[in-house]
């Protein structure tokens, strides 16, 4: 399996478990809930009415309840144990639920005609119930069942009042259940009203704080994402900085010490036959070797913020000086097109800088790889719109040196400062098996004639 295959399905498990965990802790919630719904309401049926026998300040009846083990009292006791079960399928249908926990003790009191003041404690359950699905459902999706409840706790509540009052002996039923409907409506206002308040006061203070939750949440991502893209941009331009120095290198390499290499083979041959021209072959390279640390002491100057160096800009002017300094490599010949302004008016600093390293990486390699072969460097300055560049060398007179074989940094470097000031490279073999390279810079603004 692949690794990203690997991590996927480990994910995945972890999302299983994590649900089926979660699935387990609410039902063994649920399952408390209802526990506990039974318990308490049990401990009450079998608790108040010794409690009202031992208690000395009652005045009046004493509570009108069944006798511990009686029919009466089964039938309770399982209405009871019957709400509280039905409790357990408050998550998955919340809104039956509720109407068949508030259902129960209507159908009991409706089969059985038995009433009893414990009749109270059915109403427990149902407020557990309104409490459970308010904090679950909707409030907007909630109100049917809502209604359904009340009106039957209501109903319920009137039933048990008229058998409990003997509301019938005698009476026509329709004044029965007026005197009743206070009762029920009273009931259904404490059991569902009330407790629909409250929980609905809980859910908006859980939803405040979830959003609040989310709030942070987002923030927290936000500000990830923003110290995310600064850290790539800085990793860009870390990189852009990293390619300029070694293109910077490259070029100070390629021009100093290609000749100081050539010029050590020239010495190597000439320093029996020919003292003389050893010896200034030996001041050029001393020469040579001066400028390359020249140049690596103005590039590190130019990295070190303690200790700027000042830095001598390269322009289109200054390859009259790099093609004399060349021609002790080989035979190079400069020809000039001007046109009718200064020298490269109109082409920024930095595109400049580019003809001037162009000129410089294409002097180089023409010396190493056509070594004897005839070089032309032409700056072309006619066009109003853009100044071209053309090093072009014949044909080598030597075969090159083993060791200057070449790794293609040169024309990487070259095709990169070209993209870099937007100007146009052609490179490529010629008809006389010579070397081409040719840049056409375009001008800020147009130059009138």
């Amino acid at each position: 399996m692949a690794p990203a295959e690997a991590s996927a399905a480990r994910v995945a498990a972890d999302s299983r478990t994590a649900r089926v965990g979660g699935d387990r802790r609410l039902r063994r919630t649920d399952v408390l809930v209802a526990v506990a719904t039974a318990v308490v309401s049990l401990g009450l049926l079998l608790g108040l009415p010794f409690l009202d026998r031992i208690d000395p300040d009652t005045v009046g009846p004493r509570l009108d309840a069944p006798r511990v083990g009686s029919g009466a009292w089964l039938l309770t006791a399982l209405g009871l144990l019957v709400q509280s079960a039905v409790l357990l399928a408050a998550r998955p249908a919340p809104r039956v639920s509720l109407v068949a926990v508030a259902a129960v003790p209507v159908i009991a009191v409706s089969a059985t005609h038995e009433s009893s003041d414990v009749f109270g404690l059915a109403a427990l359950p149902v407020v557990v119930a309104v409490v459970l699905t308010a904090l679950r459902v909707p409030v907007g999706r909630l109100w049917p069942a809502l209604v359904v409840a009340a009106g039957l706790v209501a109903t319920g509540t009137a039933e048990n009042w008229i058998l409990l009052h003997g509301a019938l002996s005698g009476r026509p039923v329709s004044a029965a259940v007026l005197d009743a409907a206070p009762q029920g409506v009273t009931q259904a206002v404490g059991v569902v009203g009330l407790p629909l308040v409250v929980a609905l006061v809980v859910r908006s203070r859980r939803d405040v704080r979830a959003a609040r939750e989310a709030e942070v949440a987002a923030r927290t991502a936000e500000a990830s994402a923003v110290v995310r893209e600064q850290d790539a941009r800085v990793d860009a331009a870390v990189s852009r900085e990293r390619t300029a120095m070694a293109r910077e290198l490259h070029d100070i390499a390629a021009h100093h010490l290609s000749g100081i290499a050539l010029m050590s083979a020239v010495i190597d041959r000439q320093i029996d036959t020919d003292p003389a021209a050893a010896h200034e072959g030996v001041r050029q390279v001393r020469e040579q070797s001066t400028a390359v640390l020249e140049d690596l002491r103005r590039l590190v100057g130019l990295l070190r913020d303690d200790a700027p160096a000042e830095r001598a800009v390269e322009t289109v002017a200054g390859i009259v000086d790099l093609v004399e300094r060349a021609r002790y490599r080989s035979a190079v010949r400069l020809e000039v097109l001007p046109g009718d302004r200064v020298l490269a008016d109109g082409v920024g600093p930095l595109a400049q800088l580019a003809a001037y390293r162009t000129v410089q990486e294409a002097l180089a390699n023409a010396a190493l790889h056509a070594p004897g072969a005839e070089v032309t460097v032409t700056v072309d300055d006619r066009d109003d719109e853009r100044l071209t560049l053309t090093v072009e060398n014949g044909a080598p007179a030597a075969p090159a040196s083993g060791s200057t074989a070449a790794g293609g940094n040169g024309l990487r470097g070259m095709r990169e400062r070209a993209d870099l000031v937007g100007a146009r490279l052609q490179t490529g073999p010629t008809e006389t098996g010579g070397w081409s390279v040719t840049l056409e810079l375009g001008r800020e603004s147009e130059v009138p004639r």
